[in-house]
């Protein structure tokens, strides 16, 4: 799914991206609102990845939904 559709369908997408990342709050996600650098940014605040992995998660999540 590409990232105009995730952004235009994320209260749905929001479900599926809390089960696969489960430390971000609902009100982080309603910040994201399905853009791909806000995503990238929060696993990078929450995790603690480096830019490269948190964007291959977000990729690979985005490829499989």
């Amino acid at each position: 799914m590409n990232w105009d559709q995730i952004e235009g369908n994320w209260k749905q997408m929001k479900g599926k991206a809390k089960e696969k990342w489960g430390e971000l709050s609902d009100d982080e996600l309603d910040r994201a609102e399905g853009r791909r650098e806000q995503m990238i940014g929060l696993l990078q605040e929450k995790y603690g990845q480096a830019r490269e992995e948190a964007e291959r998660q977000v990729d690979e999540w985005s490829r499989t939904i």
